[in-house]
Parts: structure tokens; sequence; C-alpha cells
């Protein structure tokens, strides 16, 4: 039995589409669910934004197994059968086989450029930790659960987006590492989302801010789950956003490495993602009642200056 029956619901249907076309699918799946994202890959040259287009969908249709609607009413058996049919699925198109439209855009992606298996079968485990755990103790819980949904990513991408040639094309150039400060904005974006979605997270039971810090700051999870805006929350919102800027400094130290043509979409999207964390503070800090997003035109005010700094090493 092929996966699209055990998967119908997540897995593109098998209509034979161009590769062309396939991409196109890509394009506006990406521009219709991550906005900012998508603003930044424009920036790309067409085969980078096209390859970075079909990684989004992949990951995509891997969260839908876990937070599509239909996941929601599924028993916990089903839906790790389905993580584990998809697992199977990934593996086979990593070995060139190609069932779906998106297996077509992948397989041309880690054709051209060198995909590693390993972050898909992490992220893959990250959604496995989503049936286990509605609870993170500590943050080192947590990290390792935005290692795995996110960080991995960067690792999936940073092929795409390529290292400037003057970092190995001399003798006495330094050493390009890009693979931490990848693996870093990854997680400074999904605590980002953490601390953006804790509203809509709370309605289906999870709670992903450490529990030992909501104690320490003298809040409860009887109150998150309520809603409760109080100092305690507030301070406790600032100590988070706080964190999740220190993990996004940590990714700018990669940026200068990466080739030219990468480096402004990568700004643009870092800062204007960024960008969400203010906009909490903006809103006081009220998740529960407000979704913080960036307004388009100051996204449009931030690429220029998103370019500047793409220019300096």
């Amino acid at each position: 039995m092929g996966v699209t029956s055990s998967l119908s619901s997540v897995v593109p249907e098998t209509t034979p589409l161009s590769l062309k076309e396939a991409f196109e699918r890509c394009r506006a799946e990406t521009e219709e669910w991550a906005k900012t994202f998508y603003l930044g890959t424009m920036l790309m040259p067409l085969e980078k934004r096209q390859a970075i287009w079909a990684i989004y969908v992949w990951c995509r249709r891997t969260d839908e197994i876990m937070d599509s609607t239909e996941a929601l009413s599924k028993p916990k058996e089903q839906l790790l059968d389905e993580l584990d049919a998809w697992e199977l699925h990934t593996r086979a198109m990593f070995k060139g086989h190609i069932e779906t439209w998106l297996d077509k855009v992948m397989v041309d992606t880690i054709q051209r450029y060198s995909q590693p298996l390993q972050p898909y079968l992490d992220m893959i485990e990250g959604m496995r930790m989503d049936l286990t755990n509605l609870r993170y103790k500590t943050f080192s819980d947590l990290q390792l659960y935005c290692y795995r949904v996110a960080g991995t990513v960067g690792l999936m991408s940073e092929q795409v987006m390529g290292i400037d040639d003057s970092y190995t094309s001399a003798p006495w150039s330094e050493e390009a590492e890009t693979s931490g400060a990848a693996v870093a904005l990854g997680i400074a974006n999904q605590l980002t989302n953490i601390l953006r979605d804790v509203g809509e997270d709370r309605q289906r039971g999870r709670i992903y801010l450490p529990m030992d810090e909501i104690n320490d700051f003298g809040y409860s999870e009887a109150e998150l789950l309520d809603g409760v805006l109080n100092d305690q929350w507030r301070k406790l919102m600032a100590f988070q956003i706080h964190r999740a800027r220190e993990w996004f400094k940590r990714s700018e130290s990669g940026v200068r490495f990466l080739a030219p043509d990468a480096r402004w979409p990568v700004w643009t999207s870092l800062r204007l993602y960024r960008g969400i964390l203010s906009r909490i503070e903006d809103n006081d800090y009220d998740v529960f009642n407000y979704r913080a997003f960036v307004p388009r035109y100051r996204k449009l005010i931030d690429l220029p200056l998103s370019f500047i700094l793409s220019q300096s090493k």
C-alpha cells in the first residue's frame, strides 16, 4: 500500500504535474502560509527560491500531520502510524522515489543542493514529541524540541544558501561555519512562534514555556490556561523575549559567510521575524487576545536596511 493512502489528508495528491507546475504549487503555498518568510525568498535567485519553497512545503506537510484540523480528531496511535509512514516516504524520496508532485520538487532540490537526510528525520521526531510532551519542564527540554522542529530547517537550507567563495577559495581564508548559526536562527524563529502562539496552543492543551520558569516568576499553569494578564506574566514574557533575541543574535554571526545572493534575504527574514517580538511588547504582552505580526509597511521599510547590512562582512 502506498504512503499516500495512509496519509491522504497530508501528502499531496498524485496528480501529474510538470516540475515547473509543481514548483508553482510550492510558491503559492509559501506565499499563502508564510508571508514574512516568502518576502525574504523573493530576494533570492529563482533556483534557490524554488528549492526553499519546496523545503518549506515539505516541512508544512510534516507539521500538518500533527496540527491540521483533521489531526485534532485522530487518536494518538493513528498519528504515530502516519508519522512512521511519512518517515518511510521521506527515506524513499531521498533515494529518488517519486510518488507525488512534492516528491518531484524535493528530489530535484536534493539533487541540486545535496540535502542531508538527518535533519528531515529529526523534524519528524519533533512531531512525535508533540504527541507525548504537552509540557516542558526546563528550557533544555524545550531547546531540543526547538532544534527538531525548526533548527533543522537551518540545516536543510544552508546548502541552498551556499557559502561565499571568498571564504573557501583562498588557503588563508577563515573557515566558514554556518551550521551553528543556521540552527540558532531556526531556534530563534521557533521561540518567537511559541511566544506569539501561547493563546492558540493553550486551547490545544499545550504549554511550551518551561514550567520551572513559569513558577519562578510567580505565575501558574492555571493562570496561563485562563489567559490571566498580570505583572508576573509580563515579567515572564519579557524574560522569554530577551532569550529569543539572544538566539537571533547568535545566528547573525553566520550570515556574513553566506553567498552574496543569500545574505540579503536571510537578513530580511531574520530582522522581520525578530520584529514579531517587538509587536508582542507593543501589545503589552497580551498574546491571549492578539496575534502579533509585522505590518506590511514595516516589511517594506526594512528591506533597504537589511540590504545595507547584507553588504558588510
